[in-house]
Order: structure tokens, then C-alpha cells, then sequence
């Protein structure tokens, strides 16, 4: 894998599916800094020949050089890093068993099958079994006055609530009446959840519990304040699975002088909280499924904190899909997290949505998705796509009505046969006889594409996480420690910013989509997009530290630095020397430069000019951004090449560079000596083991009796994080934007 690649996927996470800005990329034309010649249609066109002998001037690796066609990228490695969201996934370690009775089929039933996975958005009473992120602040949940205006209250005291009953299928009562009276009760002996609280018939009858982000918050305070609650059901469902919706109230809390007890002073921010709770309840009832109800949070906090990046339109268009059907929002979901990019009705099953062609027609007309079921709506790119849609057994069929034999049964074989005999002739037919086999066809539309990527970008942060992140939260495979989420700044202040970060993720993604495709073109292309972008960037140290990764000459720096590892790799040392120094020039404050400098002197050395890479390394020290490795690499590149005549004075720092660590050999007989795979060997217990494991049986016996563990550090990692966990997550402005954050190595 080239030099920063894996860098530049992780920036990129998961690729989308429609690139707006791609063909104008690709065809605008761009300033030429590395002297490539471009044919009439702004295609790069590759010259024969590439003269790497540069004088000693720093400024020669700037003038034009041929550059040969043979840009073969057999080296790369595939992509180490996919993006596979668990809401397409199966799961086969998660217990069959959970809350509330709750049973996931572990084979093939995706995750979205169950509607009844919790996301607890406050803190629990339990910290050892908590899956939280406390946050306070306008920036990651609504504010508190906001949310109880509309909460529905006693009219007298405001200690009345609306809720649901939910877990119904533990009750043995089918018919309920309007009016019916119920109560509360604790039920602390529940080994799926220590904070249930049963709800209660007038006849002593079980009918359910609470829900459970709403029972989280209650039963602290049934417990400590002695509160019991009464209530009657103000509506009941068709459906006797579903949720009832009852009204609860407090006795004790009408009672004269509660409020000027004492532990009213107490009582009072947890009562809040609860709701708080209550109110978000409300707005997304038991009915909702789990990744609908997410991905509804998802849009209202985007659109709250971050709705000066969008048009009026645009936010007309995300404001409008809270109002879709159930079935529609359910269908937009699941197709959008899927692959695709078309999809066949006939082969879209969800058992949450009973009516998938009226879902898919209602989304088409408010432009969350487009569809094709005539000819001649067919173009040379969507037929392409949609013969992806083709089994096998089909592909053959209409190879066969078109007269076209083959003996092949692969899948892509198939379809490259097909399409070499779709010409202007049988264009219609062709594309009459596919769509006979596929029926109506359905994608995401370009427009729903491009929106609801920038939200879980603005949401997330990063391109890594997706709708999965919440699942994983509900499942507890992922724990989030408490934290506020504090605004200092907007990350992205106008809406110009955001459109340029956004047009150099597209170049990444193109840059890497060239990578795998070995497409040399468009690699160049991207590289001189990219060089071209960072040209005007001054990036100051205080927004450096923060949010400089949030800038579009910062991603297109990423692309740059794997340009230049590209270049290294065909041994174009000139063009990389350009490139380094244009990131050195650009970018003043970086914790980037000491890994460049080194390159830079690196690459001087290997065009034949070891003055100009020696001044280079010595110019590296001076600088204060490079640190660590980069410091002691550039000094042993000093050591090697300052000797006389280049230098007659030896550095200081010889004595600490030339320090020899001792070195400890120990013998073993391996099992596999194969590049990329991991060494085997005979321990001395005669087991099969690897290196680290024979290094440790070795200090254990001849090495001095010591026993140790191997971690990768992980042991003094987590003794770390937990003595600095107050200073960690403390409540520091601007550290924390988001309540997914994970830590960025980029």
C-alpha cells in the first residue's frame, strides 16, 4: 500500500455513491504546476521519457520533464479498510437473549429486524452497566426550557406525564378500555433490566412495563423519594401488541408543602430530567422503529445546530421527512444504508413496511428516490448499472434471445459480453428485455444522496461512522463515557467552507477510486487538483490544533502527500520533491512536517544532490514542528552525509545518536518464513507460538527468571487514561462536538 493511503481511507470512510462535482473535476481545467500536457478534452496525456538528473538548484525540480506511460500500479496493495454497516450486517456473537425479551435471530435477520432496541440518551443509575453520553449543552440535545414547553403536564402542579405502556406480550391482559385505571410498581428483581417499573390494572394485573429510557430516570426517584404513581389509559391501539398511551401522576407531589421541603432542591433537576426524557418519548413513540427513530435524531440535531450550511431549499427538503408515511421513512433507510445503487422491487422484503411499491411511489414524489420502468428512460449508465441487478441465470437468457454464446459462468464475464453488443441498433430492445427481467427499479436520487451524506458528515465528523454508530451503542458494544458537549466555534463557519471541504473529499475519493481502478490519468489529475487547492492556505497554529482537519486544503494535502508517494514508488523523485515542498511552504504549522522534511532530504539524496539534502535535514532540526522520530531521523541523515568536505564540524548530538541499545539473540525454529504472514515457532515447551510469546518464555528461564505479559502497551494506555480521566473529560470548550466522538490519529 503506498504511503499514506490508509490515511487517506480513513478520511474518506465510506465512499459515496454519487460524486456531484465528479465530471467537472475531471474536465475543468486545471493550472499545470508539474508541466503535464492535457489533450482537447482536458485529459492528461502521459510523454515518453522522464529525466530525473536536476541541477543543484532548488527550484530545477520545478522545470518540465517527460513522463512515461508506464505508470503501472501493480504494487498497491487492495483496501485494508471497508466500511460494512452493522445495519446491513448479521451478527453471530450477540446473545439471542435480551432486554425485555427481545430475540435477534443470529444467522441471516439483520439487526433492523428488532424495533425494540433502546438508546439511552441520559445518564443510568448504574454506571457499570451504563451505554451513555451525558450531554447538557444545546449542541448535542435540545435545550431543557425548550423541551418542556410542550410536554404534556398537570394543569394544576405539573407532576402529571404522558407515556407509553410497551412489553405487552407479558401480559396475559388482551382488552383494554379508555379510562381504565393503572398504576405504578417497581420491579428491581428484573434480571434484563435492575430499573423496570410494571405498570398495573385496578385488578392487580400486569399489563407492561414503562418504557425504558423514560423507567431509567423514574426509578431512582420511586425508590429514594418513596413516589407512587396512579394514572388512567387515554388511548388504545388497534393493534394489541402496540403501545397504550396512558397519563400518570404523583399523589405525594400535590400534597401541600412538598415544594418547600427539603429535598425538593434535590428532587427537582432529577424531575426535569425525567421530563425531559418523557417529552422525547413523545415525540418518537414505541411504534417507531429503532434506526428510523435514529436516523430522525440525526436529521433534527443537524438541522438545529448546523442549519446556516443549508439552503432554504435543502432544508425544506430534510425538514419535509419527518412527514413521510411510517413506511416511507422506514424504505428511504434501509435502502440508503445498503449498497446499491439500484435496487429491484422485487426483491425489497422489510417486515416493518407493509406496502413497499406505495412507500417507494410517495418517495419518488417528494424526490427521496427516482425510478425507472420504461425503456426509455434507460441511458448507457444506468443500463450499466442495472444489469448489475442480473443474476446469472438471466444474463445468460438474454445473451441467448441476442445470439451471443458463452461458456462462462461468471457473473462479470456475463455482463461485459452483454454490454459489448448494447449498441445504438438494439439499444431499445435491449434495454426492454432487461427491464422485463428486473421489473420497476429503484435508487436514492442524487439530490437525497449529496444531503443526507453531509449530515451524518456533520453529525459524525468523520466519514468512519454511520447510522451503525447508534446501534452499536444500543447493543453495548461500544460505551461512551460522560462527557458535555461544549460550542466554542462552529467548525464549519459559512456554508463556502463547507462546499470546498466537501469538493476535496470528492478529489480524495477519486484519487482513490483511481488507485484501485490503476488508472494513472485521473491519479495525476487528482494530484494536480489537489496541489493546486492548498496554494493559497494559511492555516494559523490556534485553529491548527482544533479544526484544521475540517479544511479543504488540509484533506487536499492528504491527497498531495500520497502524490508524492505515488511519484517515490515510479521513481519520479523530481515531481515528489516539488510536491513536499510545496506542503512545506503551505502548511507553516503541522505536526506533518518533521514526516515531510525527512522525505524531502530523502528523495534530494536519491536525484544525486546530497548538499541540498543535507541543508535540508539541517534546516529540519530548526524548525520547532518536527518532533520525535522525524528529529532522530534527520539527525542520523546528518551524521551519514556531513562528513568532510561537506562538514568539518561533528554535531553535537552524535554521542546521543550513536548510542548502541543492547542487543538480546534468541534462537527458534520457525515454522513458515512466508512474506505477509505471521512467524510461527517452537517454544520451548515444544507448543507452537509466535515471536513475542518465545521472547517471553526466553526471559522467563535464561533471561533472569522475569515473567511478563505482551500488550502493546495497552496496559500503561488504560493506566493513563484512567489517573487523567478528570483531565480528559473535562469540560473544555471545543473538545467535544460530537456524542460519537472517537479519537482521530489522522
Amino acid at each position: 500500500m503506498l504511503t499514506g493511503r490508509e490515511s487517506l481511507l480513513r478520511l474518506i470512510g465510506k465512499r459515496r455513491r454519487f460524486l456531484p462535482n465528479r465530471h467537472l473535476l475531471l474536465s475543468a481545467h486545471t493550472p499545470n504546476s508539474l508541466n503535464l500536457e492535457f489533450n482537447d478534452y482536458g485529459n492528461l496525456v502521459s510523454l515518453a521519457g522522464d529525466d530525473c538528473r536536476l541541477s543543484e538548484d532548488p527550484t530545477s525540480s520545478d522545470d518540465p520533464s517527460k513522463f512515461s506511460d508506464d505508470l503501472s500500479l501493480s504494487t498497491r496493495k487492495k483496501r485494508r479498510l471497508t466500511q460494512t454497516t452493522l445495519l446491513q450486517s448479521s451478527f453471530l456473537s450477540v446473545p439471542k437473549q435480551l432486554e425485555d425479551g427481545l430475540v435477534i435471530c443470529t444467522q441471516q435477520k439483520s439487526i433492523l429486524d428488532s424495533e425494540t432496541f433502546e438508546f439511552s440518551l441520559v445518564q443510568r443509575s448504574e454506571p457499570s452497566e451504563s451505554i451513555c453520553c451525558k450531554v447538557e449543552d444545546g449542541s448535542c440535545s435540545p435545550s431543557r426550557e425548550e423541551s418542556l414547553k410542550t410536554v404534556t403536564l398537570d394543569e394544576d402542579n405539573g407532576e402529571a406525564i404522558e407515556t407509553f405502556i410497551v412489553g405487552r406480550k407479558f401480559s396475559d391482559v388482551q382488552d383494554l378500555e379508555i379510562g381504565g385505571d393503572i398504576f405504578l410498581l417497581r420491579h428491581p428483581e428484573n434480571v434484563k433490566d435492575r430499573n423496570a417499573i410494571k405498570v398495573i390494572s385496578g385488578d392487580s394485573e400486569m399489563l407492561g412495563y414503562l418504557p425504558k429510557d423514560i423507567s431509567q430516570c423514574l426509578s431512582p426517584l420511586i425508590d429514594d423519594y418513596d413516589l407512587k404513581f396512579e394514572g388512567t389509559i387515554t388511548s388504545v391501539p388497534k393493534k394489541s401488541s402496540e403501545a397504550v398511551l396512558i397519563k400518570v401522576v404523583c399523589h405525594k407531589m400535590r400534597s401541600d408543602g412538598w415544594k418547600e421541603c427539603e429535598l425538593y432542591g434535590d428532587f427537582k433537576p432529577l424531575w426535569e430530567k425525567v421530563l425531559q426524557v418523557v417529552e422525547h418519548q413523545m415525540q418518537f413513540p414505541p411504534k417507531t422503529t429503532r434506526y428510523q427513530l435514529n436516523f430522525n435524531v440525526l436529521l433534527q440535531e443537524v438541522l438545529r445546530s448546523c442549519s446556516h450550511l443549508f439552503t432554504a431549499d435543502e432544508k425544506a427538503f430534510l425538514e419535509s421527512f419527518p412527514t413521510l408515511s411510517e413506511d416511507s421513512q422506514r424504505l428511504f433507510i434501509r435502502l440508503y444504508t445498503r449498497k446499491g445503487p439500484w435496487f429491484r422491487l422485487s426483491n425489497i422484503s422489510y417486515p416493518e413496511v407493509t406496502d413497499s411499491l406505495q412507500a417507494l411511489k410517495d418517495l419518488t414524489v417528494r424526490g427521496f428516490m427516482s425510478s425507472v420502468k420504461d425503456a426509455n428512460e434507460l441511458d448507457n449508465q444506468k443500463m450499466k448499472e442495472i444489469t448489475e441487478l442480473l443474476n446469472v441465470t438471466e444474463l445468460r437468457d438474454i445473451l441467448s434471445m441476442n445470439k451471443v454464446f458463452s461458456r462462462t459462468s461468471r457473473k462479470r464475464d456475463l455482463i461485459n459480453s452483454l454490454c459489448s453488443c448494447y449498441n445504438d441498433g438494439t439499444r431499445i430492445n435491449l434495454a426492454t428485455v432487461i427491464l422485463e427481467r428486473t421489473g420497476l427499479c429503484a435508487k436514492i436520487s442524487s439530490t437525497a444522496e449529496s444531503l443526507i451524506w453531509r449530515v451524518e458528515r456533520l453529525f459524525f465528523l468523520n466519514g468512519e461512522q454511520d447510522l451503525s454508530s447508534f446501534v452499536l451503542l444500543d447493543l453495548g458494544i461500544i460505551k461512551y463515557p460522560t462527557y458535555k458537549c461544549i460550542d466554542s466555534e462552529q467548525i464549519f463557519s459559512n456554508r463556502t467552507k463547507l462546499l470546498a471541504y466537501e469538493e476535496a473529499i470528492e478529489v480524495a475519493q477519486l484519487m482513490d477510486e483511481s488507485l484501485d481502478n490503476e488508472d494513472p490519468q485521473t491519479v495525476l489529475k487528482c494530484i494536480i487538483i489537489a496541489e493546486t487547492r492548498i496554494s493559497s492556505s494559511s492555516l494559523d497554529s490556534a485553529h491548527a490544533a482544533a479544526f484544521n482537519r475540517f479544511t479543504a486544503p488540509w484533506v487536499n494535502s492528504k491527497v498531495v502527500l500520497l502524490g508524492v508517494s505515488f511519484f517515490e514508488n515510479q521513481k519520479r523523485y523530481n515531481r515528489a520533491v516539488y510536491l513536499l515542498r510545496r506542503l512545506l511552504s503551505c502548511f507553516n504549522c503541522d505536526g506533518r512536517r518533521g514526516y515531510w522534511t525527512v522525505r524531502l532530504s530523502t528523495d534530494l539524496e536519491h536525484m544525486g544532490r546530497p548538499n541540498e539534502s543535507l541543508t535540508v535535514a539541517e534546516q529540519g532540526l530548526l524548525d520547532p514542528w518536527v518532533r520525535a522520530g522525524s528529529r532522530v531521523a534527520l539527525q542520523r541523515r546528518i551524521l551519514r552525509l556531513a562528513k568532510p568536505p561537506r562538514r568539518w564540524k561533528t554535531p553535537t548530538f552524535s554521542n546521543l545518536v550513536d548510542n548502541k541499545i543492547p542487543e538480546v539473540t534468541i534462537q527458534g525454529r520457525s515454522l513458515n518464513c512466508e512474506v505477509g504472514i505471521k512467524n510461527r515457532f517452537y517454544g520451548e515447551d515444544g507448543e507452537q507460538c509466535g515471536v513475542e510469546q518465545l521472547a517471553l518464555q526466553y526471559y522467563s528461564g535464561e533471561g533472569g527468571g522475569w515473567q511478563g505479559i505482551h500488550t502493546e502497551s495497552s496496559i500503561w494506555l488504560t493506566i493513563f487514561g484512567l489517573l487523567m480521566w478528570d483531565i480528559l473529560f473535562s469540560d473544555v470548550p471545543g473538545v467535544f462536538q460530537t456524542r460519537f466522538q472517537v479519537n482521530e490519529t489522522q
